[in-house]
């Protein structure tokens, strides 16, 4: 029985062709029962939803008799979306492909004749994989320099926070940093010669990962640290290279040129007898076996306040050593100084280095 069947019924008899026998009359009414507990349920469940995937709306009540009415709202305004009658004790309404504004809540009414009845909100969270990421290069000023603070800036346009973002030079990483709430972040470098080349980030938020194109990053380096630079290195090569023998002639041109000077400011002054008056710089390709010849001697001897130095050079004969054996070079300097006023530091080592 439904509602609709509510009316007078009757029946009748014929006992003769001639005589028909009816009824009394019965008045028969059918109440319905009212809707009640009416909930609304997600497909799929949890009300988490991909973008772009299909979202079911299931209004449904615990009871309620005849045709029920479904309406479905969504915010907190009450659009209402769409309304079904059917007699069904539950109905649904679909959106095939889901966008990031059907992020929000809903909630339906169903009712059959009586008062409507409102189900509970429920909240529907659309997840949106991240868009490709678009890396920024910001330099203080329009043509970067060796020493500038270099911001690197990531940002993916659209994707569900948190979104974790990865820096990348030359395919190596080399900083991170998160989002929690979306949007894009920035990474501080302080640059030096090696941070040129090409530069990229990536986005991830656990629905897919995207990479930013490359930005090829090319700044100045100052003339003058590239001499520097290269200079510094043009001299560890010669040190390295020229050795001991090389460093002692330095040493004793750069005393000659020193004491050459002083005797020209005090021309009163004389070497005293027992020492030669002129500097010597032997040569000591082949000296005697087993001892060292002076390769330089007699610094700065003046009256009252000598100064001697020697210095001696040793070159091991190869011929004399076993076969394969490594020579050694040995540079001997003995320097002999009578207390003055002015001290060995007299002499200028930046003339003789």
């Amino acid at each position: 029985m439904w509602k609709e069947d509510s009316g007078s019924y009757w029946c009748q008899a014929q006992a003769m062709p001639s005589k028909v026998l009816r009824s009394p009359i019965s008045q028969i009414n059918v109440q319905r029962i009212p809707v009640a507990d009416v909930s609304l349920e997600t497909q799929p469940p949890g009300g988490q939803v991909m973008e772009g995937d299909r979202l079911v709306l299931i209004c449904s009540v615990a009871m309620g008799t005849g045709n029920i009415t479904f309406l479905w709202y969504k915010g907190a305004t009450g659009l209402n979306l769409q309304t079904k009658t059917q007699r069904s004790l539950t109905a649904e309404y679909e959106i095939p492909t889901v966008r990031e504004s059907d992020a929000e809540q809903y909630y339906c009414v169903a009712e059959n004749g009586y008062d409507p009845s409102p189900s509970g909100l429920v909240s529907i969270t659309v997840r949106i994989p991240v868009s490709r990421p678009i890396l920024t290069l910001r330099a203080p000023r329009a043509e970067a320099v060796v020493g500038d603070v270099l911001e690197l800036h990531c940002e993916a346009q659209r994707g569900s926070p948190p979104i974790l973002y990865w820096f990348y030079h030359e395919d190596v990483t080399f900083g991170s940093s998160s989002a929690p709430s979306g949007g894009g972040v920035s990474f501080n470098l302080s640059l030096t010669a090696e941070h040129s080349g090409n530069y990229s980030c990536e986005a991830k938020n656990g629905l897919g990962a995207q990479r930013s194109e490359a930005v090829t990053l090319d700044f100045i380096v100052p003339t003058g640290d590239r001499s520097n630079h290269i200079t510094s290195r043009v001299i560890e090569g010669l040190l390295g290279t020229l050795g001991p023998v090389t460093v002692a002639l330095l040493f004793c041109y750069g005393l000659k040129r020193k004491i050459g000077r002083r005797s020209a400011r005090d021309p009163l002054r004389s070497l005293p007898s027992p020492v030669p008056q002129e500097f010597t710089c032997l040569n000591s390709n082949s000296p005697t076996p087993g001892q060292l010849q002076p390769v330089y001697e007699n610094a700065n001897a003046v009256r009252g306040d000598e100064v001697y130095s020697l210095v001696y050079y040793n070159q091991q004969s190869a011929a004399a050593e076993t076969p394969g054996a490594h020579r050694e070079d040995k540079v001997s300097i003995d320097i002999y100084a009578r207390p003055r006023k002015a001290s060995i530091t007299d002499v200028d080592y930046e003339d003789a280095v």
